[in-house]
């Protein structure tokens, strides 16, 4: 995959094309953030632009790969034998066995290739031993070869590790990122895709970890819930929009997971009824498919109310984390919207 085409990060991507096209790239880098947010996509990515045949130049990506080449297709696919990746084992752990042939193999030439490129995938299951023994070749270096260490746990590796590879810090995805991966990549529905972004907290991987189905009838039940509550000023009226919140036969497990990813749903929508209010930037708005309901909310929900709502929400979602009474937090939770 060419730079170009990974989703996100624009900032970070552009760094290293430049860093690519200028012959500058340190021989080791650590791509650290939250999992499920594209490092190791970015990595590969990285990889093909250092070795591609027939670059391209792309604003404002100073170089990128062209995804056409023989290297570039045979890195896609895998097979390319100076791009190598280690990964955790069935243990779980990357030990030193699978860490001495990439060393040993480091202090040679590549075999075709304009650099070798380690990609080290969740590096931080490096056992000790393995670490140790990387750690020389991270102080000297190969010249013809780079280290990519992908972590979304960086502080687990040792400090003398983390002091060799300087830091490429990346950030969550917005929700509109997510959802553009899953209906690319995924074969999600535009609605599932917006369902399950707005409860991924940026993280394609928590996106894809979720049921669709049932954050599409989340969703469909916040906003229910939050027309309702805009409508109704009282009290009793408002208890009626509780029942909403309660799945199908649900077992009290169910049930408080169904009312958290209800008000996570919610908090999300309210957030895009302060952006609205405040008339910011449209683009920061994650529920973008649902605008018109929007549109309606903010009738109701300027942006002190939305304020108010929000921090509602988080206090809800508090008392559900320490095993409240779902029924009871949502009783409350409605009188306070």
């Amino acid at each position: 995959m060419p730079l170009r085409d990974v989703v996100g990060h624009r900032r970070l991507l552009s760094l290293l094309a430049r860093a690519v096209a200028r012959d500058t790239l340190p021989p080791a880098l650590l791509l650290a953030g939250p999992a499920g947010v594209g490092k190791k996509r970015v990595a590969a990515a990285l990889a093909t632009a250092i070795n591609c045949t027939a670059p391209r130049s792309e604003d404002p990506l100073e170089r990128d790969a062209c995804g056409a080449c023989p290297p570039c297709r045979r890195i896609a696919r895998g097979i390319h034998p100076d791009v190598v990746v280690v990964a955790p084992g069935d243990s779980g752990s990357i030990k030193i066995e699978a860490v001495r042939p990439i060393i040993d193999q480091a202090n040679y030439r590549p075999f075709e290739a304009r650099r070798r490129v380690v990609i080290i995938d969740e590096a931080d299951a490096l056992t000790v031993d393995a670490q140790d023994a990387l750690l020389k070749t991270l102080e000297e270096p190969p010249a013809a070869s780079i280290f990519l260490l992908v972590s979304s746990l960086p502080h687990a590796l040792l400090p003398t590790v983390r002091s060799r590879c300087p830091r490429l810090r990346f950030a969550p995805l917005t929700p509109g990122e997510v959802a553009t991966v899953l209906v690319r990549d995924h074969d999600y529905s535009e609605v599932e895709a917006r369902a399950a972004a707005v409860d991924a907290e940026g993280s394609v991987g928590r996106a894809l970890s979720s049921a669709s189905t049932d954050l599409v009838d989340a969703r469909a039940t916040a906003t229910r819930v939050l027309h309702h509550v805009a409508r109704a000023a009282d009290p009793s009226t408002r208890l009626g929009s509780v029942q909403d919140l309660s799945p199908k036969k649900p077992t009290p497990m169910d049930e408080r997971n169904h009312v958290a990813a209800c008000l996570r749903i919610m908090a999300s929508m309210l957030r895009d009824l302060g952006i609205i209010a405040s008339q910011a930037d449209a683009g920061l708005i994650a529920n973008a498919d649902l605008r018109a309901d929007l549109e309606v909310l903010s009738r109701a929900y300027d942006a002190k109310r939305s304020m108010r709502a929000y921090t509602a929400i988080d206090e809800a979602l508090a008392a559900l984390e320490r095993n409240a009474n779902a029924k009871v937090v949502a009783n409350w939770l409605v009188l306070q919207l």
